[in-house]
């Protein structure tokens, strides 16, 4: 047969691969399938359109590979009928995916709680991915220029597989010093800038404290105008003993609140030492309980988390807490990642070791506390070992990030018989996990000296991402699942764990699933860990009953 009838038609003689088209479109209609956290139609667009993206690139990675190793490739007839039924194949895949769109997100929806949706808006889907499909497009074959550029170049220099390689690695490095260096450096400057600028904004419906014993008051070691707007929030909002009276029975106390903001000191060790002496200032030594608690990247309290321990324990409490970043949480973790450890690390020890001076019979009993990246910075930071001579008595963690060895240690050496969203570990008497459904109901031998209490959500992306999501089913898919995932949530391949990673950006959205942790579930976790004299079921509904009231997530 002669050359010219081998020849495919000119539509499909193009820089498309075949191959590379069906892994695109295949990669695409796997980002439209369930995940943990629901996304409107712009998400999810952005989702498929970096998803197909990716996929094309690896097809033609695989190809290229296929063509250096010399390895023939299908010819003639053979070539026309795989091109045609590729083709055919990928429009099958699209049109199937985009048709079960709405199905898919809805089976999301109705996991959290929402109302369903009437439609996914497929065409616009379609469209805002092809468009972020074509830049990214253009970009990677803007590299793809550039390295055969380079490849040239290097080919008068040395043989020319090793050119090869040499571009690659060289571009490649140049394409990111450029972007760490141009873009990523200078946006996070930016943004610490703009935080910065907000933290430092005075809000008109929150006064300073009268109260000499209250901190930011003109007796306080600590300015009011330093300690930012969330330290000045959380100190100002606290529950007065007058509120917490309307649940406790017995004597109340309006609750001890000390938040030291960055702009106090310049170091992590100067601002330590200045909320120790606050600590010591107002007495808060005197009190039954005391909460080291880490705050999340920007320095936000969550106020679910601390108010209800306050009526919990009478205000019979006090909680101490300092600054370490003004950025987001993600942002802090990019640009400072030592920042909140180093803080965590300095304000624990002058703490403990104060403590540790008073006599036992005669000091308050000592908890740790962090909700998300504070979970991670408080986590990393407790000496276990070097204090089972005189041990705190426990802690309570929500939303402890995949990236806390403490976390993935209960997670992946949990007991057998466990799920990995809530795992048992060991006989209980260390540590428990609980999620908005239970978990510490069970044959646990009792509580030793230590209670260690997780709060994770089984929806929580942030607590379930993993890399190696991208390689292997997570655990947390494994049946029995979590009440708060889907049972239509499929694993793929790269595709489930860049679901993943956008639904962590998204996960406070929903309230009391994902990240967004409320005052309902904090009570039991508390309840667990501080285990208040008295304490039984209809206690806890009455205090949930009371945060509804205060107008609380619930």
């Amino acid at each position: 047969m002669p050359h010219s009838q081998n020849r495919l038609p000119v539509w499909m003689m193009s820089n498309m691969s075949t191959f590379a088209a069906i892994v695109a479109i295949s990669a695409f209609g796997a980002s439209l399938t369930p995940s943990l956290m629901p996304r409107d139609p712009l998400v999810q667009s952005l989702l498929s359109g970096i998803v197909a993206s990716l996929g094309y690139e690896a097809a033609l990675l695989v190809r290229a590979t296929w063509r250096y190793m010399e390895i023939p490739w299908l010819r003639g007839r053979l070539r026309t009928v795989w091109v045609v039924g590729g083709l055919t194949a990928c429009a099958g895949i699209l049109a199937n995916s985009l048709s079960r769109a709405a199905n898919w997100q809805n089976a999301t929806r109705e996991a959290v709680g929402l109302e369903p949706l009437e439609s996914a808006a497929p065409f616009f889907i379609l469209g805002v991915s092809l468009g972020v499909f074509l830049v990214l497009w253009l970009i990677f074959r803007a590299l793809g220029i550039a390295r055969r550029r380079m490849e040239r170049i290097l080919d008068r220099l040395v043989p020319r597989r090793v050119g090869i390689v040499v571009s690659i690695a060289a571009v490649g490095w140049l394409f990111w010093a450029l972007v760490d260096g141009a873009l990523i450096r200078n946006a996070f400057k930016a943004a610490d800038a703009s935080f910065m600028a907000a933290d430092l904004l005075m809000e008109p419906d929150i006064d300073q404290p009268s109260d000499p014993q209250k901190t930011g008051s003109a007796a306080s070691l600590i300015r009011w105008k330093e300690m930012g707007r969330h330290g000045r929030a959380f100190v100002a909002t606290a529950p007065s003993s007058d509120e917490i009276g309307e649940f406790f029975e017995g004597p109340v106390q309006n609750p001890i609140r000390i938040y030291v903001g960055r702009l106090s000191a310049e170091t992590a060790e100067e601002r330590a030492e200045i909320a120790l002496e606050e600590l010591k200032r107002v007495d808060a030594f005197s009190r039954s309980t005391l909460v080291v608690a880490v705050p999340v990247g920007s320095g936000w309290m969550d106020p679910g988390a601390h108010d209800t321990l306050d009526f919990m324990l009478g205000g019979d409490v006090a909680t101490v807490a300092a600054q370490y970043s003004y950025l987001t949480s993600v942002l802090s973790l990019l640009a400072h990642p030592d920042y909140g450890v180093d803080q965590a690390r300095v304000l624990f020890e002058k703490v403990y070791d104060h403590w540790t001076t008073l006599p036992k019979d005669n000091r308050p009993e000592f908890y740790v506390h962090g909700l998300s990246q504070g979970a991670f910075n408080s986590q990393a930071t407790i000496p276990l070992f070097d204090m089972l001579g005189d041990p705190i008595q426990g802690a309570m963690w929500a939303g402890s990030p995949f990236f806390s060895k403490f976390w993935s240690e209960v997670r992946d050496h949990r007991n057998p018989d466990s799920p990995a969203w809530r795992p048992t570990y060991g006989n209980g008497s260390l540590i428990r996990v609980l999620d908005q459904y239970g978990g510490l109901e069970g044959e646990f031998t009792p509580w030793g000296p230590i209670r260690m209490v997780f709060l994770n959500y089984g929806s929580d992306p942030i607590v379930n991402f993993t890399y190696d999501s991208s390689i292997f089913e997570p655990g947390w898919l494994s049946p029995p699942r979590a009440p708060d995932v889907t049972p239509q949530l499929r694993w793929f391949p790269v595709v489930t764990m860049l679901q993943l990673a956008l639904d962590s950006a998204f996960s406070l959205n929903v309230s009391g699933f994902g990240h967004y942790y409320i005052a309902r579930d904090y009570i039991d976790a508390w309840a667990a860990a501080v285990d208040p004299d008295g304490w039984n079921t209809d206690r806890a509904d009455r205090l949930k009953e009371i945060f509804v009231k205060r107008g609380a997530s619930f």
